[in-house]
């Protein structure tokens, strides 16, 4: 939805930085507190307790490799609660082996080696060979003033930073400062804050790679080395110094673990993973019903349209507009026989209007549900419906009470909420939000009962709403998977749903800005994001839309969305050209369905991200002696197998780099191998003039000599096995024909498949099916095992066509291990594969093809 123009955006952008910038002299002038040195300690089972003067620190080892370091000015600690640590990791610990020296205190764990110097007291951890995770840095002691506190950490040459959510500007954190302060503001390379605030960052580098997540609500700031060249540094405002420090023998790792703490993604419906069409507005309700006709025309793919707030009684959360939607009901109904989910926006603020029949205010106010100033009146604020006042969410009966509110829209089948304005955007605030000093009511399990100021609440009420939203919905269906897409959130917000990264614009540079925002929400623990597909504010022009479609198509959220006012942005536009190159990509999307929801079946699991850097598959490419990776910024992998590699100034359709890290690759649309790695070193970069070159190159490789607007370089990892199905119109559809194992020989070789009913929640109890594949190959022979299948949900295909690519001819047997008669073989040798039709193999099998 629209949320400012870009001067507003702009201007509220100055106005927060002046007002840091003086807040900083502020604080400066005041007198400090600095931990200078160790006065005592006490070994404690699971770590170790410290004094240093008046502070107290708490070292904590959650599990061997997850510390938890807690620093308080006295002798008591806050309350040991948190709105985004789970309660069972954060109640878990494991025994250390106490450690102590004249010169350092500390413990080791199974992983670590913890040690706090004694004089300057200095935290540093190393892994068990002594390499330094983690090192408060030299002559920068952690520094407490006005409430607020500082840390400073020793910054390696060779370290690179990852995380803190959809942050503007670089991929790579390193040399930038960032804010985190959740603000309604249009997402720029230059504006800081933006929508999210995710204290958590990855730490990359040398063979090294940790997490660090600071557990503070309060307005924090994060400096990669902006200041001073030789350390990064991280404080807050206020609130608690409580972080934890997350180490892995690789970044996946890392990621694992931060989800350990945070949470991971419940399963998503399976149709939120098909193609969605949005704007603001679709209004009056034909022209909706008129855009679901011509998809279906136009067979255009697709599972979900979007009303944005034009649908509501003078723009009122919960309403209808009797005059230009007048039969509601029917309109969802009627979507549903065409297989469209319908998903409503619901900002979270409620109109002011008392003594005029709205349900929503009428109920909020009885039951005592609203904001407060600071002199205790209910807070009023301008916002879309005029004066509006402001759930507390921090409050468990509010969160109850909101969640109830959808009853009715779920009870004309709306499918899903998109939860908006909730950094909590306020149009006539300071800071375009609400007043530091309302008071907001913590009434929350494991929380003591008090009130807290907006300077403490601010950046979780989008997270607080959404899990509102979240949780009615399971109230209201229990067994029907909520989808809730949020626009603020805070850590551990991938609980309770998806995000998307906010107003972007209709250029080529917000294309490129999407895969950095995405790439990072991702790493810090929220898997199922998207952006605004051809950009929110503006129109794109023909190829960008094309470009962002094809792009999109391999990102986990696919929403085409835009502004009011702004041209018409479906598939169609443009022309039958690019109409036809934009559903070839849709079509895709659906084909690879099957891939796609594994991996969020994987992603909810273990909170490893769907859309991943290169360096989470492929972490050497910042060890020695690569130390870097042509296009990092711009390519990305969905999942381990599949690689995506746009142009980095596709606007120039200039010939580019393609790197490649060190594996077998084949090209996904043609099929044939595109890249054989030397030896060392462990990146390939092959350009179009090597690859005219010829002679000169010791790659085998099929290049594409220019970049063209109807691909999309696309390629896959060797030794991946990939699950497609035959192409549908809905995910409401049975696919009809046979499920597609396309097999890329190469080492090792594995894949896997997850399947359910795509909607319920049946598949918590056993109603799924999980099967595992591995594959041996030489050059003659492959041999591919069918894992026995978990759980008991039935498949919908009766055979599988197996296509194993790189096949070098059409000869070739093939014998199935529970079938005992020959199975018919085809060669593409275009493609270089080779076809096996077998029929479905639930238990342990084996297909063995070659001489």
């Amino acid at each position: 939805m629209h949320s400012s123009c870009k001067f507003l955006a702009f201007y509220i952008g100055a106005i927060i930085s002046l007002n840091l910038a003086q807040a900083e002299t502020r604080v400066a002038s005041q007198p400090a507190m600095t931990l200078e040195a160790v006065t005592s300690s006490q070994p404690r089972r699971d770590g170790i307790d410290i004094k240093a003067g008046a502070a107290s620190l708490r070292i904590t080892a959650l599990r061997d490799d997850i510390l938890r370091v807690r620093i308080t000015l006295g002798r008591s600690f806050p309350e040991d609660a948190s709105w985004s640590v789970l309660p069972g990791p954060r109640s878990k610990s494991v025994d250390v082996k106490t450690t102590q020296d004249t010169a350092s205190v500390g413990f080791r764990t199974a992983a670590l080696d913890v040690r706090v110097e004694r004089t300057p007291l200095r935290l540093v951890v190393r892994d068990l060979a002594g390499n330094v995770i983690s090192a408060d840095a030299v002559g920068r002691p952690t520094t407490f003033r006005m409430g607020g506190f500082s840390v400073h950490k020793t910054m390696p040459g060779d370290e690179h930073y990852f995380g803190l959510g959809d942050k503007a500007g670089t991929f790579d954190r390193r040399n930038q400062a960032y804010s985190l302060w959740n603000t309604d503001s249009g997402t720029q390379e230059s504006i800081d804050p933006i929508y999210k605030s995710i204290p958590f960052f990855l730490g990359i580098g040398g063979g090294r790679s940790y997490g660090l997540f600071l557990d503070n609500t309060w307005r924090t700031w994060f400096d990669f080395g902006k200041q001073a060249r030789d350390s990064y540094s991280f404080g807050a405002e206020g609130g608690p110094l409580d972080y934890y420090l997350i180490y892995g023998a690789n970044p996946k790792q890392v990621v694992e673990g931060y989800a350990y703490l945070t949470g991971t993604h419940p399963l998503p419906p399976l149709w939120t993973l098909g193609f969605q069409q949005s704007r603001y507005s679709y209004m009056p309700e034909s022209q909706i019903r008129e855009i679901a006709d011509r998809m279906r025309a136009e067979k255009i793919p697709s599972d979900v349209l979007y009303l944005d707030i034009d649908y509501q009684d003078r723009n009122r959360p919960f309403t209808v507009n009797p005059q230009t939607f007048p039969n509601f009901s029917g309109l969802v109904s009627d979507l549903r026989k065409q297989h469209f989910h319908l998903v409503l926006i619901t900002d979270l603020h409620i109109a002011h209007a008392p003594n005029q029949g709205y349900a929503p205010y009428d109920s909020g106010e009885a039951g005592n549900h609203f904001v407060k100033k600071a002199d205790g009146s209910e807070y009023v604020g301008i916002v879309w419906p005029g004066p509006a006042v402001f759930p507390d969410f921090t409050r468990a009966q509010t969160r109850s009470w909101w969640g109830g509110l959808y009853k009715d829209f779920v009870q004309d089948g709306v499918a899903g909420f998109w939860n908006d304005m909730n950094e909590p955007a306020v149009f006539d605030g300071p800071g375009k939000t609400m007043p530091l000093d309302n008071v907001h009511r913590i009434e929350e399990p494991g929380f003591a009962t008090r009130t807290a100021t907006h300077s403490e609440i601010h950046n979780i009420v989008g997270l607080e709403n959404a899990r509102a939203t979240y949780d009615g919905l399971l109230r209201l269906r229990p067994d029907e998977r909520p989808f809730v897409l949020t626009r603020a959130t805070f850590a551990g917000g991938q609980r309770y749903g998806f995000t998307w990264t906010g107003d972007n614009s209709a250029t080529w540079n917000h294309l490129r800005l999407g895969t950095q925002q995405l790439l990072n929400l991702g790493l810090s623990g929220i898997s199922f994001v998207g952006d605004d597909i051809g950009g929110f504010n503006g129109s794109p022009e023909p190829d960008l839309l094309t470009r962002w479609i094809e792009i999109g198509a391999f990102n986990p959220l696919y929403r085409d969305h835009t502004t009011k006012g702004s041209l018409m942005q479906e598939v169609w536009v443009h022309g039958p050209e690019h109409e036809a190159i934009r559903r070839r990509y849709v079509e895709t999307r659906y084909r690879l369905l099957p891939y796609i929801y594994t991996l969020a079946d994987e992603s909810s699991r273990t909170g490893i991200p769907m859309m991943r850097p290169i360096f989470l598959e492929f972490p050497e490419v910042f060890t020695p002696p690569s130390n870097g990776f042509g296009n990092l910024d711009t390519e990305f992998l969905l999942g381990p197998s599949l690689l995506v590699a746009p142009q980095p100034f596709a606007e120039t359709m200039d010939d580019y780099v393609v790197s490649f890290p060190k594996a077998d690759w084949y090209d996904f649309w043609t099929g044939l191998k595109a890249a054989i790695p030397p030896p060392e070193p462990s990146i390939v970069q092959i350009s179009n003039d090597i690859a005219k070159n010829g002679p000169g190159t010791q790659y085998p490789y099929r290049p594409f000599i220019h970049p063209t607007l109807d691909t999309l370089p696309v390629y896959v990892r060797g030794g991946s096995i990939l699950p497609l199905q035959p192409l549908i119109q809905s995910t409401d559809e049975t696919p009809n024909g046979p499920l597609e194992l396309r097999v890329y020989p190469g080492q090792p070789c594995s894949g896997s498949l997850y399947l359910d009913d795509g909607h319920t929640l049946r598949y918590q109890h056993g109603e799924f099916l999980r099967q595992a594949f591995t594959c041996q190959s030489d050059d003659n022979s492959v041999r591919i095992k069918f894992g026995a299948r978990q759980g008991t949900y039935a498949p919908w295909w009766k055979t599988v066509e197996v296509v194993i690519y790189g096949w070098p001819s059409a000869q070739a047997n093939a014998k199935l291990s529970s079938n005992a008669a020959p199975l018919q073989t085809s060669y593409d040798a275009t493609q270089h594969a080779l076809h096996v039709t077998i029929p479905d193999v639930a238990g342990e099998a084996e297909l063995r093809i070659g001489d």
